[in-house]
Formats: C-alpha cells, sequence, structure tokens
C-alpha cells in the first residue's frame, strides 16, 4: 500500500479552508493509503510564539483533525515535537542541499522580503519539511498548489542524499504530488485566500449562529443589485465555491440555475449554503466537544500516535545513520572511540 505523509501546522482550531483544502481530503485518503499526518509545530516556531500560547494551539489543533475524522485505527495522527529524528534528518539533509535551491524558494523570498532580520529557520524551511516527508519514506504527498515547489525539493534532497550515501539502490523515494480537489478557498472578502492572518475566515468549530452573521454581508455578483437581477454564479467568489464544497450537486445545479434566471435572491441562496454547512459542520462540533471534555483520552491517541511514527523514523534513521558511517557499531568497528 503506497504512503502518504502530509502536515499542518498548529494554528489552533481549523478554519474551513483548511477543512477543505486538506484535512477532508486526508480523511479521505487513510482509507486508501497507510497515512502520516503530522502536527509540524517545529514549523510553527520559524515566527515569533509564546510557549503556552503554542501548547494551546496543538492541542486544539489535534482536536480539530481527530473530530474532522482522522480516525487514529486507520492513520496515525501525532505531533512532531513528539519524534526527534524529525530535526536529527533535517540537519543531515542540510548538510547536502545547495544554498541557492532554498534561496530560490518563493515562499522564502516573499517571507523574507516583509521582516527585518530573516532567521536561518525561515531559509532552512523546506529542508525540514523534506525530513518530514522523506521519514517515513512516503511515495505521496497531498497538497495544495502553493507547495509544490517545496515538495519538489523534497524530491531534489532525495536525489542527492541517494546519489551520494546509496547509488546502487535508491533508499529514499522521490514523493508525488497529489493536488487536493478543493485548490484555493477565498476568504470573506473574496480577494485573498483565506487565513487567520488577514481575519478572513469561517472556524470549523464556530457555532452556526457565528457563520451565518459571517455569510449574511458577503460579496456575491456584482451584477445583482436586485432580487430580480440576473446573475453569474462563476462570478461569485465565495458563495458559489462553498456550495460547491458543501452542498449536494444537485443543489449546486438549482444554484446555477436560480442565479442565472433570477429565481433566487443572494440571501435565500446564502441560507441554502447555511443550512448545508451546518448539517456537516455540527456533527464535526459535537464530536470536538466531547474531546475537549475527555482530555485523558486526547493524551493517549496522541501518545500512541507519537510512539507508532518514532516506530517508524528510527528505522529509517538506523538506516541513515549506517550508510553514513555515523552508527556507533560502525565508528567502534573502525578503531575510533565515538
Amino acid at each position: 500500500m503506497p504512503r502518504i505523509f502530509s502536515g499542518i501546522q498548529p494554528s489552533g482550531e481549523l478554519h474551513i479552508g483548511n477543512y477543505l483544502g486538506a484535512v477532508k481530503n486526508w480523511v479521505a485518503l487513510q482509507h486508501q493509503h497507510e497515512s502520516f499526518f503530522c502536527i509540524v509545530n517545529y514549523h510553527a516556531i520559524t515566527i515569533a510564539f509564546a510557549p503556552d500560547e503554542l501548547r494551546r494551539r496543538t492541542r486544539d489543533m489535534a482536536i480539530s483533525l481527530l473530530a474532522s475524522g482522522l480516525d487514529p485505527a486507520r492513520c496515525v495522527v501525532f505531533v512532531q515535537s513528539d519524534v526527534p529524528e524529525h530535526t536529527e534528518l533535517a540537519w543531515i539533509f542540510n548538510t547536502i542541499t545547495p544554498l541557492g535551491e532554498l534561496e530560490r524558494q518563493v515562499q522564502f523570498k516573499d517571507k523574507a522580503g516583509r521582516q527585518e532580520q530573516v532567521m536561518a529557520g525561515l531559509l532552512n524551511y523546506p529542508v525540514l519539511q523534506a525530513a518530514d516527508i522523506l521519514l517515513y519514506l512516503a511515495d505521496i504527498v497531498p497538497v495544495g498548489e502553493d507547495q509544490v515547489q517545496h515538495l519538489e525539493l523534497s524530491r531534489v534532497v532525495a536525489r542527492n542524499w541517494n546519489a551520494r550515501f546509496s547509488p546502487d539502490t535508491p533508499f529514499f523515494p522521490e514523493p508525488q504530488a497529489k493536488l487536493t480537489p478543493t485548490r484555493r478557498i477565498a476568504g470573506l472578502d473574496g480577494q485573498a485566500k483565506m487565513s487567520k492572518s488577514i481575519g478572513n475566515t469561517i472556524g470549523l468549530l464556530e457555532p452556526p449562529a457565528v457563520i451565518w452573521d459571517k455569510l449574511r454581508p458577503v460579496v456575491t455578483d456584482p451584477a445583482r443589485q436586485r432580487k430580480t437581477d440576473a446573475g453569474d454564479p462563476e462570478k461569485c467568489p465565495v458563495i458559489y465555491p462553498l456550495h460547491k464544497a458543501f452542498s449536494p450537486a444537485e443543489t449546486v445545479t438549482q444554484v446555477e440555475t436560480n442565479c442565472r434566471g433570477a429565481g433566487w435572491g443572494c440571501i435565500e441562496c446564502k441560507k441554502v449554503l447555511h443550512a448545508n454547512m451546518e448539517a456537516e459542520l455540527v456533527p464535526i462540533q459535537v464530536r470536538a466537544a466531547e474531546l475537549h471534555s475527555t482530555p485523558a483520552l486526547v493524551d493517549d491517541l496522541l501518545a500512541d500516535g507519537g510512539r507508532r511514527a518514532r516506530a517508524v523514523a528510527r528505522t529509517t534513521i538506523d538506516a541513515v545513520r549506517d550508510r553514513m558511517g555515523l552508527d556507533a557499531r560502525s565508528v567502534r568497528a573502525a578503531g575510533v572511540t565515538p
């Protein structure tokens, strides 16, 4: 069975952009592949953070993932810092990754251009990402379009390491991207991608009344100034894409017909969307509330995920050390005190 790996930063509770763009896809993939899903808290410390807040956000993210349908009986859900082999392999990969490859990364150039002082962690972020993936010898990585360049670097890293230390039989696979079906979710402003830093999100665990308060004023097709005006759903930047994500196919067809023919006003269209969102999100919210009320269960699930992940990671690191001459046994055999 092909193995997949994917990770998500601990930003706290998920918003529906995270859910639709990544996690909902992971829930489906766990039934088709051997799956590892990681809360990448080492990646999160490349920006300023408060330790207690990081702990809370990590736990909230774990609860959101489990409530969304990731099943520890079918996949491994764990926290990155519970598996120290991630950072060990990242250091090893730093030694075989050209600086130019890192400086060419679009996300590095974009983020570095907005910072007064650029830390090395920002530059080396994709090296740690390569270590995350290759530590589990992942064949497939479900990603959004904005992460494809980072995944290509993982392939370069695997190729470089194999060429030097395992040339006859490549040890690391060159992981392939699996683009998520829902590739980009616009924020409530209809302009930028949904992002907490911009403040244009709908939280996965927000009550239905709060979600409605956010949906009601969202802009639609500018041509629809009155209920009787015909519109074009493709020019509706937020509501129509959300219908395609949350509503049944027959409802999406009805939305198209009623928008073009002015059969519905935009408020009616939003009410139908809200009902379909509520039908999908409320069960998730109920499960999240149950997990919040049973902290020992969450602790046990994450601890078990960490143990299962580390068992695989340890095997990979042992093989890497052996091929690189870093294992203590081979050092002793060479007559050198380790």
